[in-house]
């Protein structure tokens, strides 16, 4: 039985973050994997807060707060892990002043760490057309993965909205399928002719073999008949680009990262692949525009007379 986070909490912090995380599910729609990264970063700030002798929220002092990011500074966390945790953090704050539990934000003096923002892996157009040509398309497997991978490429989609696609979701005469993506926010995603193509080939021929008698409508299914897992597709990509002979690292999003590279480079405007990509903030999005300068620069330094050092 998994232990319960907060029971060695003091009991004045427990019911204010209890309320505050029915709130992130209920009215902002957060995953369970966010809600359980949230849960464990504001455990760890309590547990900190105790030891230093704060027994509820009206004792926090923005002071108590710098103390414990220094701390994960000093624990040696990703940049990237303490800024998740400080904006959870921050959010709690502003839901204890909502609800009356403190009159101030407390962490409105509190600073961000620097993020470096990493550019994403892309894979190059001719990496993407030996990866979507690895699976074998005679055997419901093959036309399984390939209608996955295709349908990756094509409408960039993120691993869990894949996963979460029933069949009534496909438009496939229109060339369009529906998906739920963060938030639960539902949005359209063009198809191309080769991802509908694939999809039309799985169904017919690839999907009738999986399906068991408990069997629900989720478009793609594992060989025991229910909904493929996040975990199951990112190792089927990685055992095709293996076949493919692809050397780089292999991640959930690569295709999608692709998808939105290829997509600025072939000169698609930057609000339509936001909207694509579903992203809410175009500057999520701007972090490709950086992936094709930076592939601009190095093939200036290759091939220009005077760009080699």
């Amino acid at each position: 039985m998994k232990s319960d986070p907060f029971e060695k909490l003091p009991d004045a912090f427990i019911e204010p973050l209890e309320s505050f995380l029915a709130w992130l599910e209920l009215e902002r729609g957060l995953s369970k994997n966010t809600l359980l990264a949230y849960t464990r970063d504001l455990a760890q700030c309590v547990e900190f807060l105790a030891k230093e002798g704060v027994d509820d929220w009206s004792m926090v002092e923005s002071a108590h707060l710098s103390a414990w990011t220094a701390s994960l500074s000093r624990a040696d966390f990703a940049r990237s892990s303490q800024a998740r945790k400080l904006s959870a953090l921050r959010m709690l704050a502003k839901h204890l002043v909502r609800e009356n539990v403190r009159k101030d934000d407390v962490t409105e003096l509190l600073g961000a760490p620097k993020l470096l923002r990493k550019l994403p892996d892309v894979l190059t157009r001719a990496e993407v057309e030996r990866l979507l040509d690895a699976p074998s398309v005679n055997t419901p497997f093959g036309l399984r993965d390939r209608a996955i991978l295709e349908l990756f490429y094509s409408s960039g989609l993120r691993v869990s909205e894949l996963c979460g696609i029933l069949l009534q979701s496909m438009h496939l005469d229109e060339g369009y399928v529906r998906v739920f993506g963060k938030g639960s926010k539902e949005r359209v995603c063009p198809m191309g002719a080769a991802a509908v193509k694939a999809v039309q080939d799985y169904i017919a021929g690839g999907r009738p073999h999986f399906v068991k008698a408990r069997t629900g409508s989720e478009l793609f299914l594992s060989q025991q008949g229910r909904a493929i897992s996040r975990k199951m597709v990112w190792v089927m990509i990685k055992e095709h680009a293996r076949r493919a002979g692809i050397q780089k690292t292999i991640k959930p999003h690569l295709l999608r990262h692709s998808f939105a590279t290829h997509l600025l480079e072939g000169g698609a405007d930057l609000r339509a692949i936001q909207e694509m990509l579903g992203h809410a903030d175009i500057s999520t999005t701007q972090i490709y525009t950086s992936v094709q300068s930076q592939r601009l620069a190095d093939e200036h330094a290759l091939y220009h007379p005077r760009g080699r050092k």
